[in-house]
């Protein structure tokens, strides 16, 4: 299976093959979509989309690692990172 990266302005050129508008405008709709998204997480701590999924915020606590390659032990700080739960529906085309 191949990896497939996909950059905003691949999504911009989909959008605007779907609807019709210029490259550009399809860009700054992309754009708006990830600044909303953005900010609903750092707000509310949880956006959902319907028939994609949630993206949450969770709080990871401090915690003992252990360096891979050296096996040196380290403290991790604590910290918070986005989470991503899919929705039915996505995680069924999986299947």
């Amino acid at each position: 299976m191949e990896k497939k990266n996909i950059k905003k302005i691949d999504l911009a050129m989909e959008v605007s093959k779907g609807t019709g508008l210029s490259v550009n405008d399809s860009s700054e709709i992309v754009e708006l979509f990830f600044n909303i998204l953005s900010d609903g997480i750092a707000e509310d701590k949880e956006v959902k989309i319907m028939g994609l999924g949630t993206f949450v915020v969770k709080h990871k606590e401090e915690r003992i690692g252990r360096n891979p390659k050296t096996g040196e032990i380290a403290k991790i700080e604590p910290r918070n990172v986005i989470s991503f739960r899919p929705a039915k529906g996505l995680r069924d085309t999986l299947k």
